[in-house]
């Protein structure tokens, strides 16, 4: 299993000094639109990491949709560019076509307009049509290091069960899946036995689950205790049942 992950979402530098003392290891940068988050001003991103040491991904979104036109596309490039300049690690983006399937195409274009750049998928794959058959699609993309998902369009509330079904019955979802979205300690135990070892926080680390509160180092670091205890003891687990099969 990998080194345990935790991700928490930014939206200024304000949210930096939470983040960091409560232990998060990478920042997940945006801005907010009336409908769903946006791309920020590059000038923001300089600001958050002339701030910080941790890597910063910052969202690759001009629309509320999970398309993009041509247009956008290279818009995107070019914002993509800038905020490398600025000191971005990587970016997260995800677009679906007119049959809500992974837009491939796009996202490819897009990894190699940018190479070596890591970057996320996010909850576009939730709106997919069949999740199982776009998880396939995502496996292999160029630069392509977590997928983060809840399952269903709801949140975790409602497709905890599946996710957890998907990532237990694939080691290539486990190795990839980010769970974002609606995330409950409770979930964190069951993701970690199946393997999986990121995790994506938002709301959860706020005071009163609100983006119009800063990032709390408490609740910050309430989520690293647990994951590193998660992704420990699924990993002395595993390790044992390894050693009795061989035996």
């Amino acid at each position: 299993m990998s080194e345990p992950l935790l991700e928490v979402t930014v939206l200024h530098p304000r949210d930096i000094t939470g983040a960091q003392e409560g232990g998060a290891d990478r920042l997940h940068l945006v801005a907010p639109g009336a409908e769903a988050a946006l791309s920020p001003e590059p000038g923001v991103v300089s600001s958050v990491c002339r701030e910080t040491e941790l890597p910063v991904f910052v969202l690759l979104r001009l629309n509320d949709s999970w398309t993009t036109t041509g247009g956008e596309l290279t818009r995107l490039v070019g914002l993509a560019e800038d905020y490398l300049g600025c000191g971005a690690a990587g970016v997260s983006f995800g677009f679906l076509d007119a049959d809500l399937e992974i837009d491939t195409e796009v996202c490819t274009h897009l990894a190699s307009s940018l190479p070596g750049v890591p970057w996320t998928f996010h909850r576009a794959v939730d709106a997919t049509l069949d999740p199982r058959r776009s998880w396939r699609r995502l496996v292999g993309l160029p630069g392509l290091v977590a997928v983060r998902s809840a399952g269903s369009p709801q949140g975790l509330a409602v497709g905890y069960d599946d996710l957890l079904a998907t990532a237990s019955s694939d080691p290539a979802v486990a190795r990839l899946l980010m769970p974002g979205g609606g995330l409950l300690a409770e979930h964190v135990p069951w993701f970690a036995r199946a393997g999986v070892s990121r995790f994506h926080l938002g709301r959860q680390v706020r005071p009163g689950a609100s983006y119009k509160s800063y990032v709390d180092a408490g609740h910050v670091r309430s989520w690293r205790l647990l994951l590193d205890s998660a992704v420990e003891r699924a990993t002395v687990s595993a390790s044992a049942s390894d050693r009795a099969s061989s035996a």
